[in-house]
């Protein structure tokens, strides 16, 4: 009888300030992969939605049922026997472990940095989105960059989407099975 745990399939955060690319790289890690993507800003209570849209921004109160919801996301996906790529700002280091212990330790990020001018560009173009270019300054204030930390693809995002995507799923790769990517 083979005792050996099945290895939960791996989930993938694209993470970053407001305006890095988070939704577009990984809609397109997912297609990729064959893997969900779960879109995280949805996952907002509305008050936290409501508040960034009048330019005020979140505490770390108002972020952690959000960070909790998308747990259980990623926790549904493995127990359905299924990668995830989900988007989220995953800011804080104290934020990223909390998605690791949801996770299982079966978590990999994927950091999409670059300038304040490029990012403020980008979010001052774009249209239909909920967060105001004003508060980029106040992510990047709570930003901890997830330097030295285990199972983080840093990504730059002065380049094509479809460069941004090729480091990513690079970065990402190791031992891959059906279903998503799997910790090696």
């Amino acid at each position: 009888m083979n005792l050996e745990k099945k290895a939960l399939p791996l989930a993938v955060v694209v993470m970053g300030v407001s305006g890095c690319g988070k939704s577009s790289v990984g809609e397109r890690v997912a297609a990729q992969n064959g893997m969900p993507f779960l879109e995280g800003d949805q996952l907002h209570p509305v008050a936290n939605v409501e508040k960034m849209a009048k330019g005020i921004p979140l505490t770390d109160d108002d972020r952690l049922p959000w960070l909790d919801r998308i747990g259980a996301e990623i926790k549904t996906a493995q127990r359905a026997s299924q990668g995830l790529v989900i988007s989220c700002s995953a800011l804080k280091k104290s934020y990223r472990d909390r998605l690791r212990q949801a996770a299982g330790g079966r978590l990999a990020f994927v950091f999409l940095e670059g300038s304040r001018d490029l990012l403020l560009s980008r979010m001052q173009g774009r249209q239909g989105h909920f967060m105001p270019a004003s508060l980029l300054d106040s992510q990047l204030q709570t930003l901890e960059p997830p330097t030295d930390e285990a199972s983080v693809v840093t990504v730059a995002i002065d380049m094509s989407l479809d460069d941004m995507v090729a480091l990513a799923c690079e970065g990402l790769r190791g031992a891959t099975v059906k279903g998503g990517f799997h910790a090696g």
